[in-house]
């Protein structure tokens, strides 16, 4: 293959280098971000509310949880979807799910496949952050990101897929991983993050529409 190179006198004629947005579809845009203290139960981003867009405006979005902390027993972070403007949150879902894990102290870990985990054309909500929040110790929290894939057709069914880290309450370090689809050609446009029925003591989400808008 060969090689060719820019000199100076080939370039005389530019008047403008192109932007980062015109060079990458890859760019983020962040369109909203939602914190959850003390007696927060459930975090949601409904399209058209507070400002928040979920439609047709970009083809993928990212949401992105830091720092997630609950205020009582082990719960698990979890999301669902709705197609009414968060009216029901109760989308039919098909899923996979598996992690890795290490102990702190060297004394077990795992990769495997969790069939607890992982839903079967089910409406409840999916795990997003699993094994357990650490509740118990100041330190525990998890942190990851999941992209939801065109939300706005009409005509598929919308793929979502998540990875996150954790510090549980054995305590272990968690690699989570899922993936999987809301089974409705209806348009997604609200989405909820909750931890199991318990409220959270503290949590930042961010929501980010990726690449061009459409």
């Amino acid at each position: 293959m060969a090689i060719r190179t820019a000199v100076n006198r080939a370039l005389t004629a530019i008047t403008a280098l192109p932007t980062a947005a015109a060079l990458t579809d890859g760019n983020l845009t962040l369109l909203k971000t939602l914190n959850g203290g003390a007696s927060t139960t459930t975090i949601s981003f409904v399209n058209g509310s507070s400002d928040v867009v979920l439609d047709s405006t970009y083809s993928v979005y990212l949401f992105k949880y830091i720092n997630i902390h609950a205020d009582a027993n082990t719960p698990n972070l979890e999301f669902n979807l709705s197609v009414d403007s968060g009216s029901n949150y109760n989308v039919t879902k098909t899923s996979s799910a598996f992690a890795a894990w290490h102990k702190e102290d060297d004394s077990g870990t795992s990769l495997a496949y969790n069939t607890g985990n992982d839903l079967a054309q089910a409406t409840g909500n999916q795990r997003l952050a699993f094994g357990g929040l650490d509740v118990d110790n100041a330190d525990g929290n998890a942190s990851g990101e999941m992209f939801l894939f065109n939300p706005s057709s009409t005509t598929f069914v919308k793929h979502f897929m998540a990875r996150g880290v954790k510090n549980s309450y054995h305590p272990y370090a968690w690699n989570t991983f899922i993936a999987g689809y809301a089974n409705t050609t209806s348009a997604v446009n609200a989405i909820q993050f909750s931890v199991e029925g318990q409220n959270f003591d503290n949590a930042i989400f961010k929501l980010y529409g990726v690449g061009p808008k459409q």
